[in-house]
């Protein structure tokens, strides 16, 4: 199936009100990624259930809660508003749980102030720039929030390209092009990249 022309988009930040928009990009590819919901980077809880279901009901309550966060990327579909694309960011207490933490614990030279940990594009709308959107629309979301040190932590370009599925959180090209530079590298195949992002006015 060819890939659709977005047209004209929007960000919204994730709140208890526009839940609904990220439910449905979720529930419209099964869960992304094996039902995870984007729970994994966030803290272990005894009030997280099991599965798919579990994942919902836990993401939806710290949504509730003000510690989830993410920029949605909305159009204006047939039916009303769509969330197509989402950045999810947020603080390292509110996303603990990043890939090689041991190493990046022992390599760590500051504690940023908010981390990028996972960008995703609904399957109809890849290969119309959605991950760099995404992307600025979570800075410009931080930046509303006081703006402060930001990490992201995409993989290194290889021989083969890779699915979407390992293309969680976008590309270093993408996060160079928004002003990150980069710091180091994370287990075998991903980087550390950062920015500053002054508040917004």
């Amino acid at each position: 199936m060819p890939h659709q022309d977005p047209g004209s988009t929007t960000i919204k930040a994730l709140t208890t009100d526009t839940w609904p928009l990220f439910a449905a990009l979720v529930e419209r590819h099964h869960g992304i990624f094996g039902g995870c919901w984007c729970v994994n980077f966030h803290p272990d809880r005894e009030d997280r259930g099991p599965g798919y279901d579990g994942n919902r009901v836990f993401k939806k309550r710290l949504v509730d809660e003000g510690i989830a966060h993410a920029a949605l990327v909305v159009r204006d579909g047939d039916d009303g508003e769509e969330a197509i694309a989402w950045a999810e960011y947020g603080t390292p207490a509110e996303l603990p749980h990043i890939h090689h933490l041991k190493q990046y614990l022992a390599e760590q030279d500051l504690e940023p102030d908010y981390r990028i940990t996972c960008i995703f594009v609904d399957k109809r709308f890849r290969r119309h720039g959605l991950v760099t959107v995404a992307l600025h629309g979570a800075l410009e979301l931080i930046a509303r929030d006081g703006g402060g040190i930001v990490e992201g932590y995409p993989p290194i370009p290889g021989e083969r390209r890779l699915s979407p599925s390992f293309l969680y959180n976008g590309t270093r090209a993408v996060y160079e092009r928004a002003g990150f530079d980069f710091i180091r590298p994370k287990g075998m195949k991903n980087t550390v990249m950062r920015r500053s992002v002054a508040p917004s006015s």
